[in-house]
């Protein structure tokens, strides 16, 4: 190697080891975790006989399936006949000369937009995000690609406004104002996300896609492990209940972090989309992979060390004091252990999340998010990145 290029690739690696903490640079992207053998999220099947569907799993796991499937995750995509529209009938929203709308009746919502010339309209098809924070909108046209709504619903807002990253200065057309084009790449990654069973044999699958994240999306396509179980359950003989089904639970902490990041934005996810701001906050296994506490070996500091994914999220700050005092000592007088590595909090020992885990409001989201690097947050302090 030249002596040149040498020098080069070295100061690259001493720039890059400085800037990023060595925790970080041990995580991977999705798509790293995608490129390796085994089951990860947003990952599709052979087949669509590869899933039992949730049914399935309810019966032997009856009390997770009846509180799982009323969270959001699992109403993360809905048609959009079913949506939070129903209960909006009519929304409306203006843009330059531009007026939108938004017309919802048993059947369907019609979507339009009116220039004072030219009028278009699409019944939409597709409804993202159960609409507690905001609800975006897919539809076909004509020639059968997917189409985003240039607007989305913000329960904050209890209106339209621009869907969060496709706000426009100006347009070129009625066309420009009204949709964004969305790519067959860009489909099958945000179906993976908010649907289950929706990439068969890699290609995208709208027909048997189940709406909402269910079982299978997280624990891998089961009807193998049903069948294996099953069969047992019939000869009358134990059967391992982990056989042929994948159980996040048993990853290491760094891997555990990334699982839930396939969706929710790991730290290269984030890094490399090139986001930054309070735009991130929304990306939480990123934020909480830039506290000053994260580490690869302590499963206290994971996603699912302080949320159940199978039950609703708990949005009172003291539910989650046992997770804080579970690393740090409770006390002021209380002497650290190697269980017990984080000092005492000087102000307080209840309620820890309101100072160290701030709400940050994000702009295009026009909602306040929690912000997962966990910190001692000054008032007034710029957003750290």
């Amino acid at each position: 190697m030249p002596t040149t290029l040498r020098f080069v690739l070295t100061l690259l690696f001493l720039v890059f080891f400085f800037y990023y903490p060595p925790d970080a640079i041990a995580q991977l992207s999705t798509d790293d975790h995608l490129a390796e053998p085994g089951f990860w999220p947003r990952q599709g099947a052979a087949s669509r006989s590869d899933y039992a569907g949730a049914p399935a799993c309810a019966s032997c796991h009856a009390a997770i399936a009846a509180t799982q499937k009323t969270i959001p995750m699992a109403n993360a995509a809905f048609y959009a006949s079913e949506s939070i529209l129903r209960e909006h009938p009519k929304l409306n929203f203006a843009f330059s000369h531009y007026k939108y709308e938004l017309k919802t009746d048993a059947q369907q919502t019609i979507y339009s937009l009116t220039d004072g010339e030219t009028t278009l309209r699409y019944p939409l098809l597709w409804a993202f995000g159960v609409g507690r924070v905001g609800q975006s909108y897919l539809f076909k046209k004509e020639d059968g690609n997917f189409y985003e709504a240039r607007v989305t619903y913000f329960a904050s807002l209890k209106t339209l406004e621009f869907t969060p990253s496709r706000a426009l200065t100006s347009a070129k057309s009625a066309e420009e104002a009204m949709y964004r084009p969305v790519g067959a790449a860009e489909v099958t990654r945000c179906f993976s996300c908010h649907t289950t069973a929706s990439t068969i044999g890699e290609e995208f699958d709208e027909k048997h896609l189940i709406p909402g994240v269910s079982c299978e999306a997280c624990h891998s396509p089961g009807a193998k492990h049903v069948s294996t179980m099953q069969a047992a359950k019939l000869a009358g003989i134990a059967a391992d209940s982990k056989s042929m089904i994948f159980n996040s639970a048993a990853l290491k902490p760094a891997d555990s972090v990334d699982f839930c990041g396939a969706c929710h934005g790991t730290f290269w996810d984030v890094k490399l989309s090139g986001v930054t701001g309070p735009s991130t906050a929304r990306s939480q296994p990123y934020r909480l992979e830039q506290s000053k506490c994260w580490g690869q070996g302590d499963a206290r500091l994971t996603c699912i060390a302080c949320h159940n994914p199978h039950k609703q999220l708990e949005t009172e700050t003291a539910a989650y004091d046992g997770a804080c005092l579970s690393c740090h000592v409770n006390g002021a007088g209380s002497k650290k252990t190697a269980d017990h590595a984080g000092p005492a909090c000087p102000v307080s020992r209840e309620n820890c999340a309101s100072c160290h885990m701030p709400k940050v409001y994000v702009p295009e989201m026009h909602d306040n998010f929690t912000d997962h690097r966990i910190r001692i947050a000054r008032p007034g302090a710029v957003y750290p990145e």
